[in-house]
């Protein structure tokens, strides 16, 4: 499939703002695809589809959780975190995508993983710097991406933590191990 029959196939999942939102990560992702030397399509086809679940209803997706065996920790954690894991089933089942590289920066783009790709960072980072986010920091965070992709990324997996450790919500295990995933890395770069 083209661009164009994705965009097709996503718009009438979500409300028009979220579209404008995909958009956005879309070509945000291109850019960075272009930046760091990524397959520009792998790109362009995870961003587009990268929220396909988000506004799926929880109970269904909690089934395909079980049904598919999935982690059974996603569980109970609403559609923030279902979303990426059951994404990638439906972006697997539905356009018979089998790019795991794919798969994974849909299923990973919003909780991280240890050891992501080049392209889930891509998809995580894009997702958050996205021109139509607006919060303090934002700009920051875009230029980092600019400049180097893994400096970013971990800024980006800070952002979020202190966002939810401000806010007193739960963190999901994967986004602590991807924490440490990227702070050991940095040491490591020294």
């Amino acid at each position: 499939m083209e661009r164009e029959q994705y965009l097709a196939a996503i718009k009438p999942r979500m409300p028009e703002k979220r579209y404008i939102h995909t958009i956005g990560v879309m070509e945000t992702a291109i850019e960075l695809a272009k930046l760091y030397g990524e397959d520009e399509k792998k790109a362009e086809t995870a961003a587009i589809l990268h929220d396909i679940a988000k506004y799926a209803d929880i109970e269904w997706m909690e089934q395909i959780v079980r049904d598919e065996k999935l982690d059974a920790r996603l569980i109970g954690w609403g559609s923030e975190l279902l979303h990426g894991p059951v994404g990638a089933y439906i972006v697997a089942s539905e356009f018979d995508i089998t790019d795991e590289d794919t798969l994974n920066a849909i299923r990973f783009h919003t909780t991280g993983r240890v050891g992501m790709s080049r392209l889930e960072k891509i998809i995580f980072v894009a997702d958050m710097i996205e021109p139509n986010r607006k919060f303090d920091g934002v700009e920051r965070l875009r230029k980092k991406a600019m400049k180097n992709l893994d400096k970013a990324m971990s800024a980006c997996v800070r952002h979020t933590l202190a966002f939810l450790i401000d806010t007193k919500q739960p963190i999901y295990p994967l986004s602590i191990e991807c924490y440490n995933d990227t702070m050991k890395r940095e040491e490591s770069e020294g």
